[in-house]
């Protein structure tokens, strides 16, 4: 008679289930151990007891012609089938995984979903688009971990969803977890831990209907008949000890044998695809139940405590004095008081707690309310640092470098070693001088992930304050990462091949002339100089047939950005200032055209325009290009019917430029307000011309005085009429500035109407002593190399 298997019922991530777990395997000696896990990963499952192993890690089964159709087996140190892996690996006795493969699970998915794919594939997908890189990679949990309900603690009340949840509520438990920490994860005697809970297991069993989808029974049904399958195998090949570590769910479906050949036809004719098998980096936080993983649990850095105490022999008074003492010390890392006599008093109130509560141990929640009544005074605050960095945790693993990778993974390490970026469960933000080549090639990464998806990094911005040739990065390694690089691997084997090869197609499908140049911009920020003729090309295209004046309009910001830091990152960007200099040409020649009979929110979009465009040019420099703007800004001041914002803005921009003086600006405003316009004519005028100039018109002496001697023309009545008009545009203005306006309109009111309408900067200025001044100003600035003034003798009379 072949031997029977000895059944070990866990939690999946339950501390007190590994460290019972592997006191009752030192007992047993197995001689073979079959665990709850996919088959297909046979090759790497050496790779646990690797020394450069370090949990938690994750199990990736994927399908490599379409790596978004993949499952994670996520692995914390205190998982009890990594401990049974490890004991295994250790003692070198055969280990196996035992469930239904992946190689199976997914050709099944694959034949579910190929009818709907194709649907929609016909109705969306162009024909010229690139392979579909834009979807969230397909992440599912262990397939074990997802259909255990003795980890999957919902929230509705169905028993199949939370067997645990019957026994719970039944011993007079809120819910499932509760129950299973007291009654297992607390224990130190694993004696008939395990006996107990197959009973337990059987009795929820025997009281729960089977599952109301079909497909959800059939699958549990394939399963199962995979695992006993397997159980037979071992003991066909003459094991006498087999140990069988799966989810409490499924031990009592395995402990009961039906005949071969139900088994047998359960899993006959099963598809298969081909799939593959690697080892990725975890965190816990992607273990926590917040995170929306099946399996999760709510406190992987506290199971990560109970397991080290257990393993470290710890009294129950020791487990909470460590505990309280990591709390302490993260607050005081924190700058928050957390002495030696909040740890006692701490201890002492979470087991009072326990006591009144007639646990046998504090748990979490004595834990908590110790810790926030005792160290952090009933504050939120210091709670929620105590749970992201103790309770939840903030640790993510590594795999060694023997693990199978693709091509793009491996180079992704190599760089990452080469420019020292260690990726991290934390963000942490970077500061990277482009001047020097380590941060250069940084920034150059890290543009090259966003370019094929992989956002490692979430670009904030340029510091102006310490010049344009510094970037502010945040970076965070997430393990989704891991299939986003799978998939991209279609691209490249290198970072640099894949993303050149992405833009390449994507810039194929772009006929939009902004969107082809935020691209291009995008690529020249990620140096891939070997595809820049080939955009730089299409860029030349699109813009000799693009006739649309807004879209030259939009896409000349971004290619002036090119030119504008090409010189920092050493970038040639020659054919792109050819194409700046045809679109600033072409939008000088039809703007004229393209602003005439424009609505208020046409004339808003091309207010946006003209501002950013006038911008650019001004940022350039080129005298050709800054004549031919004038013109055409001239010409639309002139234009009969152009919209009052863009005709305020024009007279605006031709002021600011020196081309027209003050007593135009007055005589234009005049007219444009005068009660011979509509009021929403005059409206949009003084907004085109003041907008976004609050803090202009406090320190601009000559601005001050166009508009002061301008409302100081206007009769009575015709104020009357254009107050509200005035009002509406100085209230977008900051409530300092309108205050500092109000002073000085005050000021000068009551100093009398002749300094009202003759106040200038030359009233108040003494030439003399600026004149002192100036040498050394044209010294510091390098314009011009002027002997400094010989120090003149104290003159008492002179004022200070």
């Amino acid at each position: 008679m072949p031997a029977d298997p000895y059944i070990f019922g866990i939690r999946h991530h339950g501390p007190g289930s590994a460290h019972s777990l592997l006191q009752a395997l030192e007992q047993l000696r197995p001689d073979i151990l079959l665990v709850e896990g996919p088959p297909d990963a046979a090759e790497v499952l050496p790779l646990v007891n690797h020394p450069q192993m370090d949990p938690p890690v994750a199990l990736l089964i994927y399908v490599p012609d379409d790596p978004r159709l993949a499952v994670y087996y996520p692995f914390a140190r205190f998982s009890p089938e990594w401990q049974a892996l490890s004991y295994g690996l250790t003692q070198h006795i055969p280990v196996r995984f035992m469930d239904l493969p992946q190689a199976h699970q997914m050709a099944i998915e694959q034949a579910r979903q190929a009818p709907a794919e194709a649907e929609t594939d016909a109705a969306e997908t162009p024909t010229n688009a690139p392979p579909e890189t834009e979807q969230a990679p397909a992440e599912a949990e262990s397939t074990a971990a997802t259909d255990d309900p003795t980890a999957a603690l919902a929230d509705d009340d169905d028993p199949r969803r939370d067997p645990l949840g019957v026994l719970a509520r039944a011993a007079g438990y809120s819910d499932g977890e509760r129950w299973w920490e007291h009654m297992v994860e607390q224990r130190r005697d694993s004696t008939d831990l395990f006996v107990a809970i197959q009973e337990a297991m059987t009795a929820v069993r025997a009281e729960t209907p089977p599952p109301a989808n079909p497909l959800e029974a059939e699958r549990e049904a394939q399963r199962e008949a995979w695992m006993r399958q397997a159980i037979r195998q071992a003991q066909r090949e003459g094991f006498e000890r087999i140990a069988v570590v799966c989810g409490a769910w499924h031990g009592p479906a395995l402990a009961t044998m039906p005949p071969v050949k139900e088994d047998t036809k359960q899993l006959k004719g099963l598809p298969k695809a081909k799939v593959k098998a690697t080892w990725v980096p975890w965190t816990y936080d992607r273990l926590s139940m917040r995170s929306g993983y099946g399996a999760g649990i709510e406190s992987p850095g506290w199971y990560r405590h109970l397991f080290q105490s257990a393993q470290a022999g710890l009294n129950h008074t020791d487990v909470i004095i460590h505990w309280m003492t990591h709390v302490a010390r993260l607050l005081r890392s924190e700058h928050l008081d957390a002495s030696s006599a909040h740890i006692i008093e701490a201890v002492r109130l979470a087991e009072t707690l326990a006591a009144l509560r007639d646990s046998p141990l504090p748990g979490l929640p004595e834990m908590n309310e110790a810790a926030r009544a005792i160290f952090c005074f009933d504050s939120d605050a210091p709670m929620r640092l105590i749970h992201e960095q103790l309770i939840v945790g903030n640790e993510l693993g590594s795999v060694p470098e023997d693990t199978p990778l693709v091509p793009l993974q491996g180079d992704l390490q190599r760089e990452q070693r080469r420019l020292r970026l260690k990726p991290e469960a934390n963000w942490r933000d970077l500061d990277l001088d482009l001047r020097k080549e380590n941060d250069r090639d940084r920034s150059y990464l890290l543009h090259r992930l966003q370019l094929i998806d992989v956002p490692w990094g979430e670009l904030r911005g340029s510091d102006r304050a310490k010049g344009t040739f510094w970037e502010k990065w945040r970076i965070q390694w997430l393990p989704e990462l891991a299939i986003k690089l799978i998939e991209a691997g279609v691209w490249g084997n290198t970072i640099y091949e894949a993303a050149g090869h992405r833009v390449r197609v994507e810039a194929d499908g772009i006929t939009n002339l902004p969107a082809l140049s935020r691209l291009i911009h995008r690529v020249l920020l990620a140096h891939l100089p070997d595809a820049i003729p080939d955009l730089t090309l299409r860029l030349q295209n699109q813009a000799a047939l693009t006739t649309d004046v807004g879209q030259m309009m939009q896409a000349l910001p971004d290619l002036a950005s090119i030119l504008r830091y090409g010189d920092v990152r050493k970038t040639d960007t020659e054919a792109v200032g050819h194409v700046v200099d045809s679109l600033v040409t072409r939008i000088c020649i039809g703007l004229p055209g393209a602003c005439s009979s424009l609505d208020d929110d046409a004339a808003s979009e091309m207010f946006k325009s003209l501002i950013a465009c006038n911008q650019v040019i001004t940022m350039l420099q080129q005298p050709e290009q800054h004549a031919a703007w004038q013109g055409v800004l001239q010409r639309l001041a002139d234009q009969t019917g152009l919209h009052g914002l863009l005709a305020g803005r024009c007279i605006r921009l031709l002021f600011d430029q020196h081309a027209l003086d003050a007593a135009e600006v007055a005589r234009r405003m005049g007219l444009e307000c005068s009660p011979a316009n509509p009021p929403e004519h005059a409206a949009s005028w003084i907004e085109g011309f003041l907008v976004s100039s609050g803090e202009i018109l406090v320190h601009d002496h000559v601005l001050w005085q166009v508009i002061d001697s301008w409302v100081m023309s206007l009769t009575p009545s015709v104020f009357e009429q254009l107050l509200p008009l005035l009002r509406r545009t100085f209230s977008t203005f900051a409530a300092p500035v309108r205050r500092r306006l109000g002073e000085r309109v005050r000021t000068a009111a009551e100093a009398g109407p002749t300094v009202t309408a003759h106040h200038t900067e030359q009233s108040t200025l003494d030439h003399e002593r600026a004149a002192r001044v100036l040498p050394v100003v044209a010294r510091l600035l390098g314009i011009e190399s002027t002997p400094l003034p010989q120090k003149e003798a104290h003159d008492p009379t002179r004022p200070a």
